[in-house]
C-alpha cells in the first residue's frame, strides 16, 4: 500500500534554468524570458472560467457572509495516489537534521505571524465551495502585469475532477474581519499535471481577480515578488491559515526553516512546520525581511505524509509553476 498523503485544505531542469523574478514594489526585474525551445510545446496551464460578469462576482461576493466564512472547513482531499518511489504505509520520514548554520530564531515550526508588514495584507484565507460544500485554504497577492494574480494550491482550484465555485481570497483575514475587501475570482489556472493527475509534485496554482472598487488587487494591497527554478535548500518562511485544530482560521500563521527534499520522489521541498488544514496555498518565500514583511513567493503550502505530521511539503517552482503564473498576469481582468 502506498504511503497515506494529506493535502492541507484538511491537505530535465533546462540547461539555462527559466527564471523569473519580480521586486516587491510589483516592477518586473527585465522582460519575463522567453520560453526555452521545445518548452513552449509542452501542455499549457489549464484554464477555467469562474465569475466572469458583473452580475457574478456581486452574487458570489454576497454569498459569502460573515457566517458562512467562518463555517467553511477544509476539504476532505482525494485518495492518495501512489507513486513511483513513494514509501510504503508506515515508514517512518525522517527531516534531514540541522546544518548548524542556522540559530533557534531562525526555525520556527509554527505560530502566529506579531510581525506585522506587508505580509499580512498580501496574504489572506481563500473560500470556496467545493463539490457543494464550503471550504478555505490561503493564497497570496503578487506582482503581476495585470496587477490581479493570486498564487495558491491546485488543489484549492480543482479537486476530484472539478474546478471549485464561489472563489474569493480575502487579504488580511483577521479573526473574521475582511479590512481589505473580498476579491472574487474571473479565472482559476494550475498546472496540466494536477488537471489531469493531481500529481501532488504540480499542485500549483494561480487565480485572476475582478477589481473591486475601481482598483486592482495589487494596488489595494501590495505584492510579493515570486521567483521560479530557484536553487533547493534555502532558508524559507512559509505563512498560511490553518484552520484544523489545534488552529481555527482565525489568524496568520508562521513556520521559517532550511528547506529539504522531499525522500519519496515527489519533486517537492519539505520544511519543519506544524500548520493544518486550511493552510494550504499559503507562500512560502526566500529573502524574507521580517521588518518589512517582504519576500519572494517560492512554493505553496500542499500536504503532509500522515506519518510526518510536523513536516510541510510544498512543490518546486519551475516552469510548469512559472507558465501558470505567466499565463495569469496576462489574464483579462473582467
Amino acid at each position: 500500500m502506498p504511503r497515506r498523503r494529506t493535502l492541507l485544505t484538511t491537505t530535465a531542469t533546462l540547461a539555462a534554468a527559466l527564471t523569473a523574478t519580480l521586486t516587491p514594489a510589483g516592477t518586473p526585474v527585465g522582460a519575463a524570458p522567453a520560453l526555452a525551445d521545445g518548452l513552449s510545446m509542452r501542455p499549457r496551464p489549464v484554464q477555467q472560467a469562474a465569475a466572469d460578469t458583473a452580475a457574478e462576482r456581486k452574487q458570489v461576493i454576497t454569498y459569502w457572509t460573515e457566517g458562512r466564512m467562518e463555517a467553511a472547513q477544509p476539504v476532505r482531499p482525494p485518495a492518495p495516489k501512489g507513486q513511483p518511489g513513494t514509501p510504503q504505509q508506515g515508514a517512518t520520514f525522517t527531516a534531514p537534521p540541522s546544518r548548524g548554520i542556522e540559530t533557534q530564531a531562525a526555525r520556527n515550526p509554527g505560530g502566529a505571524w506579531t510581525g506585522g508588514g506587508a505580509v499580512t495584507r498580501t496574504t489572506g484565507r481563500v473560500f470556496f465551495t467545493a463539490q457543494g460544500r464550503n471550504a478555505s485554504c490561503s493564497g497570496t497577492a503578487v506582482t503581476s502585469a495585470n496587477k490581479s494574480v493570486v498564487l495558491t494550491a491546485g488543489h484549492c482550484v480543482k479537486m476530484n475532477g472539478a474546478f471549485h465555485t464561489n472563489w474569493v481570497f480575502v487579504p488580511g483575514y483577521d479573526r473574521g474581519a475582511r479590512p481589505l475587501g473580498t476579491w472574487a475570482a474571473t479565472r482559476l489556472l494550475t498546472t496540466p499535471q494536477w488537471n489531469a493527475g493531481e500529481d501532488i509534485g504540480f499542485d500549483v496554482a494561480a487565480a485572476v481577480v475582478a477589481p473591486l472598487n475601481g482598483r486592482t488587487l495589487v494596488d489595494a494591497v501590495g505584492g510579493q515578488g515570486v521567483a521560479f527554478n530557484q536553487p533547493r535548500r534555502r532558508q524559507t518562511h512559509a505563512f498560511g491559515y490553518p484552520a484544523a485544530a489545534p488552529y481555527d482560521g482565525s489568524k496568520l500563521v508562521h513556520c521559517s526553516g532550511r528547506t529539504f527534499d522531499d525522500t519519496a520522489g515527489t519533486g517537492d521541498q519539505g520544511l519543519t512546520c506544524d500548520m493544518t488544514g486550511g493552510s494550504s496555498g499559503g507562500p512560502w518565500m526566500l529573502n524574507f525581511n521580517e521588518s518589512t514583511g517582504l519576500g519572494t513567493q517560492n512554493s505553496v503550502n500542499s500536504f503532509k505524509y500522515s506519518t510526518a505530521p510536523d513536516t510541510m511539503f510544498g512543490p518546486y517552482f519551475g516552469n510548469e509553476a512559472q507558465a501558470v503564473y505567466r499565463s495569469a498576469q496576462t489574464a483579462n481582468t473582467l
